[in-house]
């Protein structure tokens, strides 16, 4: 675990969650962020979509945080361990290039990363994030909301350290909850395929690991690797009734129809101590 303290087209999907303004209020504060999945760089065109995609994601909105959802590079796909560190090459270089200093992020990893030939867990910890599992600060909100990424790339099981890491949150802080295989909540299969889905028992492993006293601080849980929009937050477990659940997991040419491919721009409000989120789905053809 790591401690670090370093709009656009809407439609049903957009969910807002913010409070009724008072008076006597101090001024709220937005900060604006975006939620990206499954660029997979090294599949035929996805290197060029990805470019394209991420420079309109920094266009849009004052961006001050991007959260990265794993499937970033086409590793499991590539011929040898010399050709996946080309394909994260890449993609380095593609957040080096738009993102440049200003604009700062992580990313969970996933399936077509976390595999045992290629070198590929290993470079994924070279090029993108050394820590499988951690948490930072987002930028902006005072240190009041924090990331959280987990693993679960490897076949949809949360690592220990995930594990450990969700039943030692504080609830002084609040949370966006990110990682690779989306949970299995009510709904989900009806839209999904089935082996896109993690387990009945490893959704309730990550739901029970929470602390009663942090659900309520949870603003929302975004998972990647179906390649489809998808979101909920309609009682998707008990003791979690009003957290949203979101998939994104199209942003490169791997398994997308246009009508998948895009991200989530994501507001994050505080006001008074309190913070509330505001996710969008914005798609790209």
């Amino acid at each position: 675990m790591i401690k670090i303290v370093k709009k656009i087209k809407g439609n049903k999907d957009n969910y807002c969650f913010n409070p009724p303004t008072q008076p006597g209020l101090p001024p709220a504060t937005t900060i604006n962020l975006a939620v990206v999945g499954d660029s997979h760089v090294g599949f035929q065109n996805s290197q060029n979509m990805f470019n394209t995609l991420l420079q309109r994601v920094v266009s849009n909105g004052n961006k001050r945080y991007i959260i990265f959802g794993g499937d970033d590079v086409h590793a499991l796909g590539a011929s040898s361990s010399q050709e996946a560190e080309r394909y994260y090459q890449q993609f380095s270089h593609i957040l080096n290039n738009v993102l440049g200093s200003n604009i700062f992020h992580r990313t969970s990893i996933g399936n077509w990363e976390d595999i045992d030939r290629n070198n590929s867990r290993a470079l994924f910890q070279q090029y993108l994030n050394p820590f499988l599992t951690g948490y930072v600060g987002i930028p902006g909100t005072r240190g009041l909301v924090r990331h959280v990424w987990l693993d679960n790339g490897r076949g949809g099981i949360f690592s220990q350290d995930s594990l450990n890491l969700l039943r030692n949150l504080d609830p002084n802080y609040y949370y966006i909850i990110d990682f690779h295989w989306p949970l299995r909540v009510p709904g989900i299969t009806t839209a999904i395929l089935e082996d896109h889905v993690m387990s009945q028992a490893e959704t309730d492993m990550f739901f029970n690991a929470i602390p009663p006293n942090v659900r309520n601080r949870i603003l929302a849980i975004f998972t990647h690797h179906a390649h489809k929009f998808y979101s909920n937050s309609n009682n998707i477990h008990p003791g979690f009734p009003n957290t949203p659940f979101f998939v994104t997991g199209c942003s490169g040419d791997y398994a997308c129809s246009s009508a998948s491919r895009g991200y989530y721009d994501v507001d994050i409000t505080i006001q008074n101590n309190m913070a509330t989120l505001q996710a969008t789905p914005v798609r790209v053809q």
